[in-house]
């Protein structure tokens, strides 16, 4: 469980493709502090430290594993060395609940449409796979890789959220361009609702 707040940005150190892939994640973190089979948001990817260390220069690594499912359903196949991550550990009891009650558990690849400035903020319009859009509502929560969002407004297929400079500062957001895909999501809260509606699928 996370809250879709990033604490951490990690630099992809190296890929290793083969059964699984095996990526190694450069990190802020005290790996000392990271016990093995511990679970982190990775750009919104809840995934599960199978190896930890630091490097020469004394910068902690951790390592995870993706299957192909993982690979073919986030943006993780596009993941290469120096490719820069969102990074979240997972929620521990008593931590401050910032964002909203968030899985890791990726549900399609969004695509950005457009981005413009709005004040001092800025304005990012996204196009979600078409099957969940009835999950994303206007005041509504959703997670853009690993990032805890409110959705300001839903148009047909798309649907714009805001970014302010702190997020942008602290997150990807501050570099993504339209053209640019994202692990997107939805609430929850906003599925179960769906499923007692009979509206799922």
């Amino acid at each position: 469980m996370f809250t879709g707040i990033v604490t951490d940005r990690g630099r992809i150190a190296s890929r290793q493709d083969g059964g699984d892939t095996r990526f190694v994640v450069e990190t802020a973190y005290d790996v000392d502090g990271i016990d093995l089979g511990a679970s982190i948001s990775c750009s919104g990817c809840c995934l599960t430290v199978v190896e930890k260390g630091r490097n020469a220069d004394g910068l902690g690594w951790f390592a995870v594993d993706a299957s192909g499912e993982t690979l073919s359903k986030t943006t993780l196949d596009g993941w290469q060395a120096d490719t820069r991550i969102n990074l979240e550990r997972a929620l521990r009891l008593g931590d401050e609940l910032g964002g909203h009650f968030v899985l890791g558990h990726v549900d399609g690849v969004a695509e950005i449409v457009s981005r413009t400035a709005e004040g001092d903020s800025t304005r990012f319009t996204f196009r979600p796979p078409q099957t969940f859009m009835k999950y994303i509502a206007p005041k509504g929560s959703v997670v853009l890789d690993g990032v805890s969002l409110t959705v300001n407004e839903v148009d047909g297929d798309t649907f714009g959220v805001n970014i302010i400079p702190h997020t942008a500062a602290v997150t990807g957001f501050g570099d993504a361009a339209a053209g640019d895909r994202v692990n997107l999501e939805v609430d929850a809260l906003a599925r179960y609702v769906a499923r007692l509606l009979g509206k799922e699928g």
